[in-house]
């Protein structure tokens, strides 16, 4: 006789808010939370780079149809920019151009370019984003082979502090809003110093109210995953709610 049939894992309903490590994509640490859930329907409110950590709010079951509320709120990253050179990723997995600089921008001349891109601002997304381009994903094309014209579009961006300027490292702090790429914003902020300018490193420090040390350590995920682990549905997007109606767009820093 063969070995009995397990009985289905019951299908579990909430929000699950991970601190995703360097090196795996976001639909991999999806798949992880999946199996352990026992397959329940899984989706994430906002990408990660491979190259990128921190909070991934994950949404499971019936959680799932509420997960725009999660993308539609603004985020906290804090990032290293290398502006020696610029990369055809934005980041440090792309084909490196180095950018001769013969005077480094000094503090206050960085300042004064970060001011240019607080606000609303117009961004070009990277080549490799998650963008459609004729029905296909941009980064989809541009692993092809491909260059895509991305048109620029508007984004927020709330907040931008120097935490740390050691030429040619540059570590800030940014507030944004939804649909912002800190890569972009590294490209772009090089361009404006006549620097180079890509991400070296990329951390995701909030999501809304949900933020890092919250955030449960994705090896360290329950299996079997129950609704116990779980921020239920209706409590997630009440903390959502306190946290707009207390933030608005404005950073408390």
């Amino acid at each position: 006789m063969g070995r009995p049939n397990k009985p289905p894992r019951p299908v579990v309903t909430g929000i699950l808010v991970v601190d995703k490590p360097l090196g795996i994509s976001s639909m991999a640490a999806v798949n992880v939370v999946r199996a352990r859930a026992g397959g329940t329907r899984t989706g994430h409110a906002g990408t990660l780079d491979p190259l990128a950590t921190g909070v991934l709010v994950l949404a499971l079951g019936k959680a799932t149809k509420e997960i725009s509320h999660f993308m539609a709120t603004d985020k906290r990253y804090a990032t290293v920019i290398d502006l020696t050179a610029f990369t055809t990723t934005d980041d440090m997995e792309g084909e490196r151009t180095e950018v001769d600089v013969a005077q480094p921008p000094s503090e206050s001349d960085v300042l004064v370019v970060l001011e240019k891109f607080t606000g609303r601002i117009m961004q070009r997304p990277p080549q490799r984003s998650a963008i459609k381009i004729g029905g296909q994903r941009a980064y989809a094309l541009s692993r092809r082979g491909e260059t895509v014209e991305i048109p620029a579009r508007p984004v927020d961006v709330y907040r931008l502090e120097i935490r740390r300027y050691d030429w040619p490292e540059l570590e800030l702090y940014v507030h944004c809003g939804k649909g912002t790429y800190i890569r972009s914003l590294a490209r772009d902020i090089g361009e404006a110093l006549g620097t180079g300018g890509h991400c070296h490193s990329l951390r995701r420090l909030a999501v809304g109210p949900f933020v890092e040390d919250a955030a449960a350590v994705l090896e360290q995920v329950p299996d079997p995953l129950t609704e116990h682990d779980l921020i239920p549905i209706d409590a997630a997007l009440q903390l959502i709610d306190d946290h707009t109606r207390r933030f608005g767009q404005v950073d408390s820093g």
